[in-house]
């Protein structure tokens, strides 16, 4: 099994790190720009395998994309980060160059990879992969739900006061402030409804801080987080590399499902072997269903920027 990284930067890097604390990768291959940089990276964290006790090899390479040929699964983070104040959507004409040029370099040299797209803004770039690549849609994934709903878990136990392995609970919609839709009326804690614990008000303040989750972070760190979006990536390249058959919330190229065509977009999916194996379909309340459609028309009103 042999995971390439395409962007050597926190998110990144931190990704390359879970993946090889995990164990299950053979090679990891970390990939960057920036002359030395992924190199550097590689290096620093293989001198904590021995610590970690992990056997996965890392390499670093500077813009050598025959270093990656035979990869698995790429995971592209490649792109400039927000800023305070910045949406993820403000990014789109510097980072549509950068991953549709870094998508066409990982394919030349592993054709039947399974891509994972990270760069902002998530579901507008997945949807570009799509259009402008060859692979099939069940190989091209979005992480933005995986993390969003890592999200909400947190606060969620934050406001249940509770463990977090107590806590189970999901993310649709467009990987946005605005296009979040926590799904708080299925959110349970041991199986039993968050509802039967939390009041409506400290539900809504629930639902609010999850969808603000990463402007929070950028206000605080003065730059995108990395320790749990790099963990997000790392368990979704699990589910595939190890044929888990785990279900996770991604953006994917829907056609009729949710009642959407023609974008990419959070729902839940089975990852395995084969990238995404199945889109679940889940049944959603009246509120939920015109969320979801509003997040929608967010996502296709910026996939209208890109130049296709």
């Amino acid at each position: 099994m042999k995971v390439t990284v395409v962007g050597a930067g926190a998110v990144g890097a931190s990704c390359a790190e879970y993946i090889a604390m995990k164990n299950f990768a053979a090679e990891v291959v970390l990939l960057d720009i920036k002359e030395g940089y992924a190199e550097g990276k590689a290096m620093d964290l293989m001198q904590t395998a021995s610590l970690n006790g992990f056997d996965t090899k890392i390499t670093g390479t500077t813009g050598d994309y025959s270093k990656t040929a035979g990869s698995d699964i790429a995971v592209i983070t490649s792109g400039i980060p927000r800023k305070p104040g910045m949406t993820r959507e403000e990014l789109i004409g510097i980072n549509a160059g950068i991953v549709k040029s870094v998508a066409s370099s990982l394919l030349e040299h592993s054709p039947n990879t399974i891509i994972i797209v990270v760069s902002n803004p998530m579901d507008t770039m997945t949807y570009l992969v799509h259009k402008t690549t060859d692979l099939p849609k069940n190989k091209i994934i979005g992480m933005g739900g995986a993390l969003d709903s890592a999200r909400f878990k947190y606060r969620l136990a934050e406001a249940l006061e509770a463990p977090i392995s107590d806590v189970d609970g999901m993310v649709i919609g467009g990987h946005s402030d605005k296009g979040m839709v926590p799904l708080i009326g299925h959110a349970t804690r041991n199986s039993v409804k968050v509802s039967e614990f939390l009041a409506a008000d400290k539900m809504q303040w629930v639902v609010e801080e999850t969808k603000v989750g990463g402007a929070t972070l950028t206000k605080l760190l003065g730059t995108s987080a990395w320790y749990a979006p790099g963990a997000a990536v790392s368990g979704l390249v699990q589910a595939i590399a190890c044929d888990q058959k785990k279900m996770f919330p991604c953006s994917a190229l829907l056609e009729g499902e949710y009642g959407l065509n023609d974008l990419s977009i959070g729902v839940p999916v089975i990852l395995g072997k084969n990238g995404i194996e199945k889109i679940v379909e889940i049944d959603l309340s009246d509120a939920e269903k015109a969320k979801m459609q509003e997040s929608a028309e967010g996502v296709k009103k910026t996939n209208g920027l890109l130049q296709l």
